[in-house]
């Protein structure tokens, strides 16, 4: 029996199957201790490994497979989510700033590796695990408002040119070390490089923008192009002597501007984050020896090593930070912000370093030290930004307050409803009543009938009589309303696609859906309409959560983080509300307790401007609490609705989401919610009342 067992054990499906559990199960358990989801799947990967349990076998060829998908998969993300738009208006800058970042932690890696007796060729392959960085903080700044900072924007894109460096330098390295390197071969290797790297980047985004043109709504074969490019690129960098994690990095570039924020990329990330990243991140904890770990933090020279490599590496990123301030200078608060947003070593370091460990480059005692410094600069990056992000955000506030001034009404409203469940189609409608009615505007109730192939088959008569009887229904539910209701039926194969062309159609100025509480779980395990919508829709959306009548609404609470010109929306928003219902509306910023009151003071009376401009009455709290989350939620507990923003872009740690603050708060309110999301361009005149 016992044989049996073991047996079975070894069989890959059951790998696969533990492997798919721990994904699901063990980030949420760790994240609910407030412990990233990363450590998790690392601890995982030692309790489960050789040195752990052994139910999981490193080096079987099932392992080995995953593991290389999700490294390659890894590396390609970090290349999709480099906002290309962003480096190219600072360009200039962006190269300097990073010159300066990769070239000093590269030599200062460099002289640790010296210091610690490793050959020239390890010495600087530890160097260019120093030149990299992952922008694990960028939901900080973005939440902040202050990714539009010339500071934050240059360090966004000079991770382009330290990822492209770093990969750069690993491949020479690693070519070197397999032996009989002469300089012919590496100007050989070089060569080879450059001719690689044009036909990737430039090759590989035409040949997507024709296929993408072709393939038109084809979300399918658009998908399938992306990933064959992907292991194409990997495949083609190993034929030419570098690593194939280089070539997976160079095709997210290539591919980036032609998926650009479309639903094919939310499923590229979607499958990298839930299912071969983790699994890579596993495999590296199943590299991880317990006693040779305990051994390098308690070993004077092993621990030296890691002090050295994570001390080392803090002080060069904030050096290159140094000299960027005294050549563009920028102020000191945006320094900080630059070293500290450069500093997590996530995606690149652990790529190169499992990369550079499999070559017998790096010994397991740099393994075990990158390890560390990953959860050191993981944890201190975002602490520090968030720090100094908000002190920046405060030193602008004066500079941003003059630019934003009170829009007027132009034009009658449009409000698109998508309605698809009887039970909460009323309240959804009647919410987008109140807001139209304030315009004298147009409610398009949407039905959506999934096409078959054969629009004459029983089945799609059956959904044809069904939205037919929705749209009579949301006509029945909005004829007291007083508003001009104009229903429409459309046949789409994609239920997400179809709200989306509506609404440009018709020239909807709002969409309106439902959203239901759902698990962290169900989150995990699916990618809704709801989530599609909000990152293709052309004009605003409010996704409700709605518990009562929004007739009733009398106290309207909105959490603003910053004064940049979003912030506007949600008071316009909240104000046609409380027009029909006579509700309170209360604006609240939460800040840091360490905050003077001077400052609280005078943040108030910056807000309070702000609402000024606007023809609404409002009363602004200021809350000092450092648990942001804690503290809208205690506030929440006493009115009708909560009026959150929902993020268009989401930033993940290496492929791993992360929860965005929305996200967290929105399970401990009670009271109705509205998650409002707004497209990178879009006129909001239209949203305040003549």
């Amino acid at each position: 029996m016992f044989l049996l067992t073991a047996g079975v054990l070894q069989e890959p499906i059951v790998a696969f199957v533990i492997l798919l559990a721990v994904i699901l199960i063990v980030p949420i358990v760790f994240e609910r201790f407030r412990v990233p989801g990363l450590v998790g799947l690392l601890a995982s990967g030692v309790a489960l490994g050789s040195n752990g349990l052994g139910i999981i076998n490193g080096d079987s060829e099932t392992m080995n497979l995953l593991s290389d998908i999700g490294l390659v998969y890894l590396m390609f993300v970090a290349g999709l989510e480099i906002d290309i738009e962003q480096f190219t208006r600072t360009r200039n800058r962006s190269i300097g700033f990073g010159t300066y970042t990769f070239l000093v932690p590269l030599i200062t890696g460099t002289i640790v590796g010296r210091v610690f007796g490793f050959d020239w060729n390890p010495a600087i392959l530890i160097g260019s695990l120093f030149a990299s960085h992952t922008l694990l903080a960028y939901p900080i700044v973005s939440r902040l408002g202050i990714v539009t900072n010339e500071a934050v924007t240059v360090t966004i894109g000079a991770t382009i040119f330290t990822d492209i460096g770093a990969l750069l330098v690993l491949a020479i390295c690693v070519g070197i070390h397999a032996g009989d390197f002469t300089i012919a071969k590496l100007i050989t290797l070089l060569g080879s490089l450059v001719i690689y790297t044009i036909v990737i980047l430039f090759g590989f985004d035409k040949a997507g923008r024709e296929f993408f043109r072709r393939s038109g709504t084809d979300e399918g074969n658009q998908f399938l192009f992306v990933l064959l490019a992907v292991f194409l690129a990997s495949v083609g960098a190993q034929l030419i002597g570098v690593e194939k994690i280089v070539g997976a990095f160079l095709s997210g570039l290539a591919v980036n501007r032609v998926v650009g924020d479309s639903p094919v990329k939310e499923k590229v990330l979607f499958v990298g984050s839930v299912l071969f990243i983790p699994i890579f991140f596993i495999d590296m904890g199943l590299l991880i020896r317990v006693p040779a770990f305990i051994q390098s933090l308690t070993d004077p020279k092993l621990l030296g090593l890691t002090i050295a490599i994570v001390f080392g590496l803090i002080a060069s990123k904030f050096g290159a930070a140094v000299l960027a301030k005294l050549t563009y200078r920028y102020s000191w608060r945006e320094m900080m912000v630059m070293g500290s947003l450069s500093l997590p070593q996530v995606a690149a370091t652990l790529a190169a370093t499992l990369v550079g460990y499999r070559a017998g480059l790096l010994t397991e005692g740099v393994l075990n030290s990158v390890i560390v410094l990953m959860l050191v600069t993981s944890i201190l990056g975002p602490i520090l930004t968030a720090r100094f992000a908000n002190e920046l955000r405060l030193e602008t506030l004066s500079e941003i307050e003059p630019t934003l001034s009170a829009p007027t009404w132009t034009r009658q409203t449009t409000v698109l409803v998508p309605v698809y469940n009887p039970n909460t189609e009323a309240y959804l409608l009647e919410l987008a009543a109140l807001i139209t009615r304030s315009h004298s505007g147009q409610l398009i109730p949407l039905a959506i009938a999934l096409s078959q192939a054969s629009l004459n088959s029983p089945e799609m008569q059956n959904r044809l009589d069904r939205s037919e009887s929705l749209l009579k229904l949301a006509a029945e539910l909005t004829q007291d309303y007083g508003v001009t209701v104009s229903p429409l039926l459309r046949i789409d194969d994609n239920v997400a696609q179809g709200i989306t062309r509506a609404s440009r159609e018709a020239h909807a100025n709002l969409i309106v859906m439902g959203w239901g509480r759902k698990s962290r779980l169900g989150e995990r395990l699916f990618r809704t309409i709801v989530s599609s919508v909000l990152s293709t829709a052309p004009c605003p959306v409010a996704v409700a959560r709605l518990v009562q009548s929004p007739s009733k609404f009398q106290s309207i609470l909105i959490p603003i983080e910053n004064l940049t010109p979003r912030s506007l929306f949600p008071l316009e928003f909240a104000h046609n509300i409380s027009i029909a219902t006579g509700g309170r509306i209360t604006v609240l910023h939460v800040c840091d307790r360490a905050t003077s009151s001077s400052k609280i003071a005078w943040i108030k009376s910056q807000i309070a401007l702000l609402v000024a401009k606007l023809p609404l009455t409002a009363e602004v709290q200021i809350v000092p609490d450092d648990d942001r989350v804690r503290a809208i939620a205690v506030a929440a507990q006493s009115v009708d609705l909560v009026v959150l923003p929902s993020s268009q872009r989401l930033m993940s740690a290496g492929g791993l989401p992360l929860n965005s603050l929305t996200a967290q708060i929105a399970p401990q309110i009670q009271a109705s919610i509205v998650l409002l999301g707004e497209p990178e361009v879009v006129d909001r005149t239209i949203f305040l009342p003549s």
